[in-house]
C-alpha cells in the first residue's frame, strides 16, 4: 500500500476528491477519512470499517463556518466551539437536513446527529481546505476492534485503503464528547475538558 508524506497534500487531497479512503495521523490515534459529500466514498468507508449502518462517523471540520454549514449551531454551542476548538472535544450536534442528504442514519434514528471536531493539526486543516469539504474521520481499525498503533497494523487490518499518510500520533486521552442535541447538554464521555469547564463556559 502506498505511503505518502504530509507534504504531498495535493496528491492526498486528490485521492479523497476521487472518492478514496486513506489513513491519516491525528492528535490521538491513526484515523481513516473520506470526504462527506460523496455517497460512494461513504459506502467505501463503511465497508472498510465494517461498521453498523446505524452508527454514524465523526466529522472533522477546518473552522466554525464549516461546522455551521452542516450542523445547527445555537448560541451555547457557538460558545463551546470558540472556547474549546480546536482541542480535545467532540460536539454531538443536529445535522442540517440539506447537508449530505444521502445519509439519514439508515432510517433507524428519528433525528440525524453529527459528532463534530475541528482540525487538530496544520496538516489536517490544510487537507480539508484542499479537498474543499469536511471529512469523515474515524479511528483506523475495524468496528469493535482496538485502534491500530502503526501503519503496519493499519495495512493488515484495512487492506483496501487507497493509501496511508505517515506521521506520529500521541495516543493521548480520548476527547470529551458533549451531546448538544437537546436543551440539556450531556457529557457522553469524560475527557481532558471537564463537565465543570463546559458548564462554566455556557453560563457566561
Amino acid at each position: 500500500m502506498k505511503r505518502y508524506k504530509q507534504s504531498e497534500i495535493k496528491t492526498i487531497a486528490n485521492i479523497l476528491k476521487e472518492d478514496g479512503v486513506i489513513s491519516v495521523p491525528t492528535d490521538t490515534v491513526y484515523g481513516i477519512c473520506a470526504r462527506i459529500n460523496s455517497s460512494k466514498a461513504y459506502d467505501k468507508l463503511v465497508n472498510i470499517k465494517n461498521r453498523p449502518s446505524n452508527k454514524s462517523f465523526p466529522i472533522m471540520c477546518k473552522d466554525i463556518e464549516q461546522i455551521k454549514s452542516i450542523a445547527i449551531v445555537d448560541e451555547r454551542i457557538e460558545k463551546l466551539i470558540k472556547a474549546f476548538m480546536p482541542g480535545p472535544i467532540t460536539l454531538v450536534l443536529n445535522k442540517k437536513p440539506e447537508a449530505f442528504s444521502y445519509i439519514n442514519n439508515a432510517g433507524i434514528r428519528e433525528t440525524d446527529e453529527l459528532a463534530v471536531r475541528m482540525a487538530t493539526s496544520k496538516f489536517l486543516e490544510d487537507l480539508i481546505t484542499e479537498v474543499g469539504t469536511p471529512l469523515f474521520l474515524t479511528s483506523a481499525n475495524k468496528s469493535g476492534e482496538t485502534a491500530c498503533k502503526s501503519l503496519e497494523e493499519i495495512e493488515k487490518m484495512c487492506p483496501t485503503l487507497d493509501g496511508m499518510v505517515e506521521g506520529d500520533v500521541l495516543f493521548g486521552e480520548a476527547s470529551t464528547i458533549v451531546d448538544c442535541t437537546n436543551s440539556d447538554i450531556k457529557i457522553q464521555r469524560q475527557g481532558p475538558i471537564s463537565k465543570e469547564q463546559i458548564i462554566e463556559m455556557i453560563i457566561k
